[in-house]
């Protein structure tokens, strides 16, 4: 009698989120959002529709999950380069900026994915409080690299400084 059962394996709860989370980036990564069903990240999770409901409330939530996910790694791998980076601070600007400009950051998937979500943020205040915490992350983190740049500027104009620094890297990202 043959079976087309998937074979069980033992997850923990983490991983298990985890590839759900994984599963929905790259089904919207691939098709936008409309491609990211419950169905369809399930199979490419591995498990029955009905076991994302364990994890995640609602679709909505684990969207959201998934847009967290999103924001971190990009400013993760922005900020992944200032391990390497000289100690001048104009260098640690300067690779800082550069690797938010070149793979892995700049990637055509990476930018789907990014503008597939962004599109919830009209409708979804949640997912406008996500998007909000990782853009003041990001600037908080560039905000840093610019106030310890040598030269005489205060808090407000290193802040200024850093959301047109930001501006510029988004216009240079979105046209790469």
């Amino acid at each position: 009698m043959s079976t087309d059962r998937r074979p069980y394996r033992r997850e923990t709860e983490e991983s298990r989120r985890e590839a759900l989370i994984e599963a929905a980036l790259d089904l919207v990564a691939e098709g936008g959002p409309q491609a990211a069903t419950v169905r369809a990240i399930a199979t490419r999770a591995g498990v029955t529709p009905g076991l994302i409901r364990h994890y995640f409330a609602s679709k909505e939530e684990l969207t959201r999950a998934a847009y967290r996910r999103l924001v971190q790694i990009l400013t993760d791998d922005s900020a992944r380069a200032l391990r390497a980076a000289p100690a001048s601070p104009t260098d640690r600007l300067a690779s800082f900026v550069a690797a938010s400009l070149s793979p892995p950051v700049v990637d055509p998937m990476r930018l789907g994915l990014w503008a597939g979500l962004l599109n919830t943020l009209r409708s979804d205040p949640e997912m406008r409080q996500i998007h909000e915490q990782g853009y003041h992350s990001y600037r908080d983190l560039l905000e840093g690299l610019i106030a310890a740049l040598p030269r005489d500027a205060g808090p407000e104009q290193c802040r200024h400084d850093a959301i047109a620094c930001n501006a510029v890297i988004d216009g240079l990202w979105l046209e790469s």
